[in-house]
């Protein structure tokens, strides 16, 4: 680990690769996508990898039920985007993108220049790791986090953070892939080069909601919904999008094999506002 936090994976993909930019990611949204919306006849196009990256998005947020009174923090924004969607198509009252990498906090204001000039007060882009969030307690009404907290180095004080942050009330919303349990880490780094080379962290599900427990929240909710990601992504790698037997194919036959699967959380803080 570096003095600034930033695992020597995280660092190498998320800056002089630039995740991105890669063909599973069309679009720059760098999620697998939530397909149960996105059926084309034929192989997924660009385009329709697009769309199953905003479904995803647009699932997590759907869990907040006030957008337009809501303050929100997304945790590991990458690029930005699903942020602005938030702000523009969805009408929350503001949303804080953070992000551990520079490189991606300034990749995220470039790309939402347009936004950012437009809703100067409502959308915003900074540093911050998911154990050291930079709010103040209790000012927000919402955290979440599509498809980052896979690259988090431990749980628990991510946890405890978004406890700090949010207003009695307040919620917060983690979608990503969780492992089935500790057994399955080695297996993992066998089949994926993301587990093998430190990118990805095998975190277990049930130690995830048992760290939202131990951080106060109430009654973490803990859904699957790999039928909707896991079929879809696969298919659109196998339309051309990566060689023949690249790992990432591995991600399909691991979800069946119980290795891991993908998942909604979500988490409210006791109390009323």
């Amino acid at each position: 680990m570096s003095q600034d936090g930033i695992p020597p994976a995280v660092r190498r993909v998320y800056g002089p690769e630039d995740l991105s930019t890669a063909a599973p990611f069309a679009g720059g949204y760098i999620n697998f996508g939530d397909w149960s919306g996105v059926a084309p006849a034929g192989p997924p196009s660009r385009a329709d990898r697009v769309r199953s990256q905003q479904a995803l998005y647009r699932r997590v947020l759907g869990e907040f039920p006030h957008p337009g009174a809501s303050r929100l923090a997304e945790v590991g924004c990458g690029r930005g985007l699903g942020c602005a969607l938030a702000v523009e198509e969805l009408g929350f009252a503001a949303v804080t993108g953070v992000d551990i990498h520079p490189e991606q906090v300034a990749r995220a204001t470039a790309a939402n220049a347009g936004p950012l000039a437009a809703h100067p007060d409502r959308l915003a882009y900074t540093t911050g790791a998911a154990d050291r969030l930079p709010f103040e307690a209790g000012t927000l009404d919402g955290v979440y986090s599509v498809e980052a907290a896979q690259h988090f180095p431990e749980l628990p004080g991510f946890a405890r953070e978004a406890a700090r942050v949010l207003r009695p009330g307040g919620r917060l919303v983690v979608t990503t892939f969780f492992t089935s349990g500790p057994a399955a880490a080695g297996p993992l780094r066998e089949l994926l080069e993301s587990f093998a080379d430190g990118l990805d962290v095998p975190h277990p599900i049930a130690g995830f909601a048992e760290a939202l427990d131990a951080a106060g929240f109430a009654r973490p909710a803990v859904r699957s919904i790999g039928p909707a990601v896991w079929p879809g992504f696969d298919r659109f790698l196998a339309g051309g999008v990566v060689p023949p037997g690249h790992w990432s194919r591995n991600f399909l036959p691991a979800w069946r094999d119980g290795l891991l699967d993908y998942y909604l959380v979500t988490a409210d803080r006791p109390g009323t506002p």
